[in-house]
């Protein structure tokens, strides 16, 4: 992994991990739509981001990161989201004109990576995932794969979301999993969710292209683990047998027992039954513990692109040697080692979890060089 490209509520990867690191949040009290009550709400700008402007800008700060520039030709694109561009259709929905809607082939789920491949000049394969929440560790999967089989020998790969729409927050708003005040995750007076704009995307390279160009490198990915639980539309299997075994998979084709990893960034809704769910996994996986911390309480939850922002901070945390805070827990419900204020520590390998709705368990496995 050679470049980062990121946007959360607390800014670009460099502000985002010092405001994070500081224990800052994004969150702050907002009404994007008139008719819906004020929420707690992570924004990256005054208005709702566009999804295909944000999926560029990313990119092309990847690019810059690792130190290329456009056309390659054969770097692949593997740009996912879970909502894509919902926004722009309740748009149409709302100024729809018996001619039909204008431009809206422009407005397909798939867009965000069709334009990153146009601005990359890429003719390679190019795919746009779509798996709730665990989207963007799923689009990391799809990336290592292009390289594994020998498709492609670099390629552009993260997960981009633009979910502040009125249908998405009523969506949340009638669960009644939104949060009235912030977002605390792993704490016994937690709320629930705080929906927030995301994307992160990284530049993937094989180890030999990679270093051939003297490439400076985050780190690499050992495997990842893939399950879910049919069981239910949005709640987890109440023994968490598909996230374990998610996570043991990861480990496993990694080479790794539980003892090896020196961090885990959990998905960490702040919602009663994720939290709960999770805190159980991780307390089976790592009876001995492991250093727990959800970022979700600084950027709010960014859907299908929680998964990739959880993994830059993992390879900033092995860069830096530095474990990032869990803001937002002050009084927590669970008997883990959960990092409350940022902590130095030696990294060498790190774990990130994602979970989505439909039983969508993802794990990915990270390790400096």
């Amino acid at each position: 992994m050679t470049g980062i490209g990121l946007r959360s509520s607390l800014g670009d990867l460099a502000d985002t991990w010092t405001h994070l690191l500081a224990g800052r949040s994004g969150l702050s009290l907002r009404q994007p739509f008139p008719e819906l009550a004020p929420r707690p709400i992570g924004s990256i700008g005054n208005r709702p981001a566009d999804f295909v402007d944000l999926a560029k800008t990313v990119a092309i700060e990847a690019l810059e990161d690792a130190g290329l520039t456009p056309p390659l030709s054969n770097c692949g694109v593997v740009i996912g989201s879970s909502r894509s561009q919902q926004g722009r259709w309740e748009q149409f929905k709302q100024t729809f004109q018996p001619q039909g809607v204008p431009h809206w082939l422009e407005a397909l789920p798939h867009m965000g990576a069709i334009e990153t491949a146009r601005c990359l000049g890429s003719t390679a394969a190019v795919l746009a995932p779509m798996a709730a929440c665990a989207t963007g560790i799923w689009s990391l999967a799809q990336g290592v794969q292009l390289l594994r089989t020998g498709q492609i020998d670099r390629s552009i790969v993260g997960a981009v979301e633009t979910p502040i729409t009125p249908l998405t927050l009523a969506g949340f708003e009638k669960m009644g999993a939104l949060a009235k005040t912030g977002c605390y995750p792993f704490d016994r007076n937690r709320e629930g969710l705080a929906l927030a704009e995301g994307a992160a995307v990284f530049v993937l390279e094989t180890l030999e292209l990679a270093r051939s160009r003297n490439a400076r490198i985050y780190g690499r990915i050992l495997d990842l683990g893939l399950t879910a639980d049919s069981y239910h539309v949005s709640a987890p299997q109440p023994q968490s047998f598909g996230a374990i075994s998610a996570v043991k998979q990861c480990l496993d084709r990694s080479d790794l027992d539980p003892t090896d990893i020196d961090y885990v960034h959990a998905h960490g809704t702040s919602t009663l039954l994720n939290d709960r769910s999770e805190a159980h996994l991780l307390q089976h996986v790592f009876p001995r513990g492991v250093p727990v911390s959800s970022t979700k309480g600084a950027t709010g939850h960014a859907i299908g692109a929680s998964g990739t922002l959880g993994v830059a901070f993992c390879l900033l945390a092995m860069r830096d040697n530095v474990l990032p805070p869990c803001v937002g827990l002050h009084d927590p419900e669970f008997d883990l080692d959960f990092v409350r204020v940022a902590r130095p520590s030696r990294i060498d390998r790190s774990l990130c979890l994602s979970f989505g709705f439909g039983g969508q368990n993802a794990a990915i496995a990270l390790e400096t060089l």
